[in-house]
């Protein structure tokens, strides 16, 4: 099994520093340090969480640019996502603000929301997503996801889950900052114990939404 030594807190220092100087020089300085304090722990990590749950995968350190008025290459933080379907997974992040934890799905194409409100819509799948989320709160967990300003097209304003309807894509997360066991071996069973967590959430999108998933583009 792969052993993990932790998330060094050179890790919250480096997207700190990048901050500062978001450019490809200031990277290229700086790339054995993303290497060795980012890349290799976050990779070392979901190596070892496989086996319960996925295979997960790093995201790509660079932003897209093209459509954005922010033109800095860089992203200001290290994400990866242990897929169960195209947008569809348990997904873990450090950034400068420490450690991030959580699942959901984020749309890989019209589909999937409508899918998603469709499920969410029918009485017995609806309700156990309510239950679902419902609980997610007392474990740390923040719901969240974009959503329309009101409600969807179609959907009356009595809904009995409306609050839900709205999203177009949801996520759970929870954000742990910088604790003691963030750079030490504990930090493998602090993610394992979150992913068990939202397992249900996943598992839910994972058989509402997951089988009208688009071709990942990202």
């Amino acid at each position: 099994m792969t052993v993990t030594q932790g998330i060094p807190v050179d890790a919250l220092d480096f997207y700190d520093d990048l901050a500062v100087e978001n450019t490809r020089a200031w990277w290229q300085a700086n790339r054995e340090r993303w290497e060795q304090s980012v890349r290799g722990p976050m990779e070392t990590l979901v190596d070892a969480l496989a086996d319960e749950f996925a295979e997960a995968r790093l995201y790509r350190p660079h932003r897209d640019i093209r459509f954005s008025k922010d033109k800095s290459p860089y992203k200001d933080h290290q994400g990866a996502l242990a897929g169960t379907a195209p947008g569809v997974g348990w997904y873990v992040q450090v950034s400068a603000a420490g450690l991030l934890t959580g699942g959901g799905f984020y749309p890989t194409g019209p589909a999937q929301t409508a899918d998603y409100r469709a499920a969410v819509d029918a009485p017995a799948s609806g309700a156990r997503l309510e239950q679902i989320v419902g609980r997610l709160p007392a474990d740390g967990f923040e719901l969240g996801g974009e959503r329309v300003a009101t409600r969807p097209r179609g959907v009356p304003a009595d809904h009995p889950r409306l609050e839900l309807m709205r999203h177009k894509h949801l996520v759970a997360t929870r954000q742990h900052g910088s604790p003691p066991w963030l750079p030490t071996p504990e930090v493998l069973e602090r993610v394992r114990a979150d992913w068990r967590a939202v397992r249900p959430l996943v598992e839910w999108l994972t058989e509402h939404v997951g089988s009208s998933a688009a071709p990942a583009g990202r």
